[in-house]
């Protein structure tokens, strides 16, 4: 589990390797992860938008950007979360994400970047 708090908003990943969708035979390696987006601030705030750098282990990166997360933007108020659960393939058995929401403090409109944490992607086989 990664975890950082970047101007209130804790961001908390857990990954799991998919093997009954993945493909090593043809380079598919399949990932599951779970973001849990929570608001330790003291006003609401809502996720606008997403910013992914992807790397596999040869040296591939990719971006992906986007609205929301999974279809939403959500609203998260002081104490609340907003989890979710998401995927991610590579050419490789390993790799990593890291990444940025863009979030609006309600309050004012401001906008800000929020951090996600560099979080690898292995499937257990390499870990042994």
């Amino acid at each position: 589990m990664t975890t950082a708090i970047t101007d209130g908003v804790k961001i908390t990943v857990e990954t799991q390797y998919q093997p009954e969708y993945s493909n090593p035979a043809n380079e598919h390696f399949m990932f599951a992860y779970r973001i849990s987006i929570e608001n330790v601030g003291s006003y609401a705030v809502q996720l606008l938008r997403r910013h992914w750098h992807i790397f596999d282990s040869n040296s591939t990166h990719r971006e992906v950007e986007g609205e929301g997360v999974v279809g939403v933007q959500p609203v998260i108020e002081p104490g609340q979360s907003h989890e979710y659960i998401s995927g991610c393939n590579l050419k490789t058995d390993m790799g990593s994400m890291k990444g940025e929401y863009q979030m609006a403090r309600l309050l004012d409109n401001t906008l800000f970047n929020v951090q996600i944490p560099e979080f690898y992607l292995i499937a257990p086989y390499r870990m042994n």
